[in-house]
């Protein structure tokens, strides 16, 4: 076993233990050199815990798994196999698991059980995509952690298995009895994209009654049955059809059960019968007024179910394809249809960044469909947006602005810039936002300006350019490291702040700085601040990873060319 206090492969020092099952214990870890926190699990060999077996082809199950990257499913990073045991290295999740928080906090709101629901149902969808296709086959509470944030990651992949499509049956039993899918104990055949389904619906049956199958015997009853509010509703639908013993009774696929999560309100039986009873109620008088009538009112209604349909539908499966230029018919089709609601615009950028990147093809992909005219005609979808919902378009930009500064491959500030211009005063943006948007802004601004050339030694210090505004920031961010989150708005910013200052500092620290009267000890000091902060902070996201990386990177090489030119030139 690893001990508390001992280093594993060099790098990891081993700190507490953060839980543990039959067979294995996992260990909270940090990475020195990186200050990067880590979680470490070690899986004795030739066991089982919760009766899942310890299987040989964990390693090259592993192996598959590492190359996955979804904001939803924890990263792995490798796996060690010794002796007696298999040492996996993964991501740090900080928060609960939804075990503990049932146990803590009872029975879950429905409201953010559907909400976790879409999430995994996510997750299911890109595993089964895969090529093999990747099923998972031990949903349960006690594998999903719960994050500050209020999303939801899952944590354990050691059941997880390749579909090898036309195999009779599974190799090895796995699962969790109780919420595993009967084809999971034998006689079946081989699990595939439904077993997930069924282990998503007895996992939401959990969370929702506070009940686990176990507790009732193995038997998923009607939702109703044990929270007779919830009698009739949506969610008991869901739940009840994702159980199904026979798979084809089942949703066939996450497409569909997607499409469920999104209506989930509208297959409420006390919705449904609302509805007839305010169509019957209309229907009435409209008939004895003018049957004609009806037929018109008739076919608009339709209309509007057909477009509603062709909405969702574009959208779930955009959502769901293998990557975003696959997804850009759909994606364009539901923003032309509804181009005043901001989901759609939100969802395939955040498609776009999954990865911690954003290159020219994916910026021309979500241009045409933002520039595409709605089916209606008029205006392109953006400036609809723009005019008929502020507050959803003020938050797109947003987050377009970020995504641009911190993910656009090559830097991409001169997007980020005009971007972040529009929206630096908007009132629909909290004070937080509106903080990150000018903080990113300045530094966007300033690489786009005309007064930013390198060759112009007293930027950095004349009033009124905009180098100098970004160095008033910088300064405002010496002196007290704790306090460089809030004056740039969030962490994040912060350290993109300080990169950006190291970066010039490494390139520009004679023309910009020096010769600007920037003294040796303005410049060590706020260095010093910087590698203070930096040594506080880890993400358990991979492109914040990175920008922490690359800050630190650029801090060293900013130490080095601060010694060098003020060793040659003088102390001063």
């Amino acid at each position: 076993m690893l001990e508390i206090g001992s280093v594993f492969d060099g790098k990891y020092k081993i700190l507490q233990e953060i839980g543990h099952g039959g067979m294995s214990t996992v260990y909270l870890a940090l990475n020195e050199r990186a200050n990067k926190t880590w979680a470490i699990k070690e899986v004795r060999k030739n066991g089982s815990t919760d009766n899942v077996v310890v299987d040989q082809s964990l390693v090259a199950e592993i192996e598959m798994l590492k190359k996955l990257n979804h904001p939803h499913i924890v990263g792995i990073v490798d796996v060690v196999e010794n002796d007696d045991s298999y040492i996996i290295i993964m991501d740090y999740i900080q928060g609960k698991d939804l075990m503990s928080v049932l146990q803590n906090s009872g029975p879950q709101n429905p409201d953010i059980v559907v909400e976790w629901a879409k999430q995994l149902c996510d997750v299911f969808g890109y595993l089964h995509r895969q090529d093999p296709p990747i099923i998972y086959r031990d949903m349960k509470p006690a594998n999903v952690m719960l994050k500050p944030d209020g999303n939801i990651v899952v944590i354990d992949f050691g059941t997880a298995r390749t579909n090898k499509g036309g195999s009779n049956q599974d190799t090895t039993w796995l699962g969790t009895r109780g919420y595993a899918a009967p084809e999971q104990f034998g006689g079946q055949g081989e699990t595939d994209a439904r077993t997930d389904i069924y282990t998503l619906g007895t996992t939401l049956y959990h969370l929702i009654t506070g009940y686990s199958p176990a507790d009732t015997n193995f038997v998923v009853y009607p939702v109703g049955q044990l929270v007779p509010e919830l009698a009739g509703s949506g969610i008991e639908k869901i739940i009840s059809k994702c159980c199904e013993p026979r798979r084809e009774d089942r949703y066939q696929n996450c497409a569909e059960l997607m499409e469920a999560l999104l209506h989930v309100n509208d297959i409420n039986d006390e919705n449904i019968r609302e509805n007839r009873r305010k169509w019957r109620l209309f229907l009435i008088p409209v008939m004895v007024a003018a049957m004609g009538i009806i037929g018109m009112v008739g076919f608009a209604a339709a209309r509007s179910s057909t477009i509603s349909q062709t909405y969702s539908s574009s959208l779930n499966r955009a959502k769901l394809a293998e990557n975003v230029y696959d997804a850009q018919e759909d994606y364009k089709s539901a923003m032309s249809i509804r181009p005043a609601e901001a989901e759609a615009y939100m969802s395939m950028l955040n498609a776009i960044i999954a990865d911690g990147k954003f290159n020219q093809n994916e910026k021309k992909t979500l241009d045409y469909c933002m520039d595409a005219k709605p089916i209606t005609g008029g205006a392109s979808n953006i400036e609809v947006l723009e005019a008929r919902d502020p507050e959803g378009y003020a938050a797109f930009q947003y987050e377009l602005g970020k995504d641009y500064f911190f993910y656009y491959e090559g830097g991409g500030y001169k997007y980020a810039a005009p971007v972040f211009d529009k929206i630096k005063d908007n009132s629909n943006l909290t004070p937080t936002e509106l903080k990150v948007t000018n903080s990113l802004n300045l530094i966007s601004s300033a690489y786009v300006s005309n007064t930013a050339g390198s060759s112009v030694g007293s930027a950095w210090l004349d009033e009124g350019t905009d180098w100098y505004k970004v160095w008033q920031q910088y300064e405002g961010l010496v002196g007290d490291a704790s306090q460089a989150a809030a004056n740039c708005g969030d962490a994040t910013v912060a350290i993109a702040v300080y990169r950006e200052l190291a970066n010039k500092i490494t390139n520009e620290a004679l023309n910009e700085f020096k010769n600007a009267g920037v003294t040796r000890e303005m410049a060590e000091n706020i260095l010093s601040e910087a590698e203070i902060f930096m040594s506080q902070q880890s993400s358990d996201k991979m492109a914040v990873q990175k920008l922490i990386q690359d800050t630190n990177k650029a801090i060293q090489g900013a130490r080095n060319s601060v010694e060098s030119v003020y060793h040659i030139i003088g102390t001063n």
